[in-house]
């Protein structure tokens, strides 16, 4: 019984690490304890007072640990506004979120430099439809349509190499700090496979169709047939 609350103190204590973005060296055996090997699913709740967010809220994280940097992901759900009806509707399409964290020693990461990149509905429809030897590459400007267009630019590659492995990169040239990032992670067949499958269960998720499909249905609000006027 010692054994088993020592070894959940010690998952407990990584994952609050993890979460709150404090550097990590997973040569640590609470590391190896609560992660068995190089590729997990972490999951974590925070309570929260009365005045603070959900007490419920649920960490989810699909991560991968590699030698030069770290890439997880994870959905971020829309965002609905209420109608003056009653009702609700998607006010912000949710996103697929890569995150990236450079390497500082032997499977040890500075997750306080990571680097974010998400993925709309059309981004994770592209990696889904990947076929053997398909790559593709998306380009992000964080600040586009404002006065700070082209400060900051972000360009996801997804490239193949043999054996059905890719080489995900994710550069960021910051143009006002003077600074360009370049963090690499390779994700091999089987992982590749886990990312895919992850992004189609998630889209209608991210479309929030699973909240309009649970709704009680209401007769005359929409066509039902594409003859209708």
């Amino acid at each position: 019984m010692m054994k088993v609350k020592q070894l959940l103190q010690s998952r407990t204590h990584l994952s609050g690490n993890l979460l709150h973005g404090k550097p990590c060296d997973i040569r640590n055996p609470s590391w190896l304890h609560a992660f068995t090997s190089q590729v997990g699913l972490s999951t974590a709740t925070d309570h929260f007072t009365d005045k603070g967010k959900d007490s419920d809220r649920v960490f989810a994280d699909y991560c991968v640990y590699k030698g030069k940097a770290s890439l997880s992901m994870y959905p971020v759900l829309p965002k609905f506004s209420r109608l003056d009806s009653g009702g609700l509707k998607v006010d912000r399409r949710g996103v697929m979120m890569l995150t990236f964290s450079p390497a500082i020693g032997e499977r040890k990461y500075d997750w306080e430099k990571k680097q974010f990149f998400a993925l709309s509905a059309v981004e994770m429809g592209s990696l889904i439809s990947l076929g053997p030897g398909g790559g593709c590459e998306f380009f992000h400007d964080p600040s586009m349509k404002t006065s700070n267009a082209g400060q900051v630019r972000k360009t996801l590659s997804v490239k193949p190499v043999e054996g059905g492995s890719y080489f995900l990169s994710l550069s960021v040239v910051n143009n006002k700090l003077q600074t360009n990032d370049r963090l690499t992670v390779p994700i091999t067949a089987a992982e590749f496979a886990v990312m895919k499958t992850a992004c189609s269960f998630a889209l209608p998720h991210i479309l929030g169709w699973d909240r309009y499909m649970d709704q009680k249905q209401q007769l005359g609000t929409e066509a039902t047939s594409e003859w209708e006027r």
